[in-house]
């Protein structure tokens, strides 16, 4: 079998290509959504005929990407069309980075200091999605982005003001930065392909070559392994800037702006919120593969997690019309609350997501010295052949496109894994067609008395008085918690090696260090807080921020001790994690309930 670099250019072309059109069609509405809100938004009696114009050519050329994607992905793409096909896409989306770029001419300069903040906001918001969708085929999004960078730096030159001249700098700089995002795009997007091609001519081996299966398992498990270091490797690469964007995005809300503009905000605010919970979803995974979940054993009552996960998901349920209903229970059990709760907040989700008709139940039962703990649904069913692969990763039932509106396919291999961690079983029982029960075995509490949980969420009018050294070897992440900070009443220092950090310790000495943990030249944040420590003293406060989801790298930042976070990171869970290093130096009791992960909980 061929490396994945040996897959012909021809054949790896036409799948980049097909994997890039398949991209388009989930962006149309929200293209034309943000068109007509910066419109309506920005119109005034100087601007109102140009952006008009500008929305116009937006919607058509957006419409007519997604009608030609459609067609394409209908048509077999052949080695020969693949090559002229290409060429179009780089001609049409020079073209869409030109009328995007055509947004400054038409509303800089014609709007207010807060409508420019936004449409610059607006474009570096679509470099960034355009980076994500066009990745596959790096050739296209230069043109994309050269072709919009020429045109909004041609309006910046015409400014005639210092400030813009700076703007313009800061977005060749943040093209670059996407650039090389890209570029690592492009070739993780070529490295799947090789790999599901390589995985493809496996499965025709195994049929052909019975007698070769070991050997041929052993390939699959190599090529598993490969996947995985792949999906370590691409999260990291994703978590950075939509890390960097959360707090761009948090900095951007304590401007003074409209109500349309609060309107755009809250809506690009979502959408980072929706990438950053598919993004935790892989780290959970990853944190199971990495052997690094540890339970946390207490005796708690069920109910006060089961009303938490009820008015948590019961709107989910509401807005399909079905009923969500959880029967009352005095039970008490001896377990980890925070991976019970995971495990059964992905089984209710599971069931809420393939219930069309009917309702979604939650109940207990009794049984010896086990509690059920069962999960009804009046869904599609399952297949009895199929009871076992859900619970494989990635695996979806009713779903061969992929609409990611369905999940990645993880939630029921998340909960096999933590039943495992926890030593306690989740089984099911289905009929296509009626229905299905899951069902997790916990042991019942032999204790009266019950522990409970302190709320220590600090107070959000809180206003740090400390000086704070930053640690980061990229730009946009030093600029964006420079920015945070400052608002909190920070005094603020970036540094983005070690050795910059120690001189600038010295010059200023920090109450408290948050440093990422992989930094240049294979050096890491423990490395970097370990020195500052050793000059400053053992007790400084410190916090590591990590956007590593491979196993070796979880278990490695997990050892140094230090309280660890994980990109991207909520910047009111960066706010909890200041105030309890800040108030304390005994973390290990306290620090437990402060990443609102349920599964980070359990694996300090």
């Amino acid at each position: 079998m061929g490396e994945p670099s040996r897959l012909p250019e021809e054949r790896m072309l036409v799948e980049q290509l097909r994997l890039q059109l398949g991209n388009i069609g989930s962006s149309v509405i929200p293209t034309i959504l943000v068109a007509l809100l910066l419109v309506w938004v920005l119109s005034n009696e100087r601007n109102a005929l140009a952006l008009r114009a500008w929305c116009a050519a937006i919607v058509v050329l957006k419409l007519y990407l997604a009608w030609e994607a459609r067609r394409w992905l209908a048509s077999e793409i052949s080695p020969e069309r693949a090559r002229r096909l290409l060429r179009h896409k780089m001609v049409l989306n020079a073209i869409d980075g030109v009328v995007w770029g055509a947004l400054a001419w038409a509303a800089l300069g014609t709007t207010t200091v807060a409508g420019s903040i936004l449409v610059v906001a607006v474009l570096a918001g679509v470099a960034g999605s355009s980076m994500s969708s066009l990745a596959p085929i790096l050739p296209v999004f230069i043109v994309f982005g050269a072709a919009e960078l020429i045109v909004l730096g041609a309006k910046l030159w015409t400014m005639d003001d210092p400030a813009y001249d700076a703007l313009g700098v800061a977005a060749i700089l943040y093209t670059a930065a996407l650039l090389g995002q890209a570029r690592n795009g492009s070739r993780a997007a070529r490295a799947a392909i090789g790999l599901r091609f390589e995985n493809l001519e496996l499965i025709e081996r195994l049929r052909v070559e019975t007698e070769h299966a070991q050997a041929a398992h052993r390939a699959a498990e190599e090529a598993n392994l490969a996947k995985s270091r792949f999906l370590a490797a691409a999260s990291h690469d994703l978590r950075q800037p939509i890390h960097a964007q959360g707090l761009f995005l948090e900095v951007l809300a304590r401007s003074k702006l409209s109500a349309g503009q609060y309107d755009a905000l809250a809506n690009a605010r979502a959408t980072w919120q929706a990438s950053a919970e598919m993004l935790d979803t892989l780290l959970d995974f990853s944190r199971i593969e990495a052997g690094v979940v540890e339970p946390q054993m207490q005796s708690f009552h069920l109910q006060p997690l089961l009303n938490k996960i009820e008015n948590e998901l019961a709107p989910q349920a509401d807005a399909k019309g079905i009923v969500y209903r959880s029967r009352e229970t005095d039970a008490a059990v001896h377990s980890d609350p925070a991976l019970v709760g995971l495990i059964l907040r992905n089984l209710v989700s599971n069931a809420i997501r393939y219930t069309e008709r009917g309702g979604v139940l939650v109940g207990c039962r009794a049984r010896g010295d086990q509690l059920l703990v069962e999960v009804w649904d009046t869904g599609i069913g399952i297949e009895p052949t199929q009871h076992q692969a859900i619970f494989r990763e990635f695996h979806q039932l009713g779903n061969a496109e992929r609409d990611r509106r369905k999940g990645l396919g993880l939630g029921l291999a998340i909960a096999q894994g933590l039943a495992r961690a926890l030593e306690q079983q989740l089984s099911l029982v289905s009929k296509p067609g009626r229905g299905t029960v899951f069902r997790l075995s916990l042991p019942v509490a032999l204790i009266g008395v019950v522990a409970g949980s302190a709320d220590t969420a600090p107070s959000a009018a809180r206003v740090f008085d400390v000086r704070v050294l930053v640690i980061d070897d990229d730009e946009s992440v030093r600029t964006g918690m420079r920015q945070l900070l400052g608002a909190w009443g920070c005094a603020c220092d970036v540094a983005d090696s070690i050795e910059e950090a120690q001189a600038l310790a010295r010059a200023h000495p920090p109450g408290l260090v948050i440093s990422d943990y992989r930094l240049r030249e294979l050096r890491t944040g423990a490395e970097a807080i370990a020195a500052l420590r050793a000059e400053f003293g053992a007790e400084l406060p410190a916090l590591l921020i990590t956007g590593d989801t491979a196993p070796q790298r979880l278990r490695e930042a997990r050892a140094t001790g230090v309280p660890l976070l994980h990109k991207p990171v909520l910047p009111s869970e960066l706010y909890r994690a200041m105030t309890f290093v800040l108030n304390g130096r005994e973390l290990d009791s306290s620090f437990a309930g402060l990443d609102t992960s349920p599964l980070a909980l359990s694996t300090r």
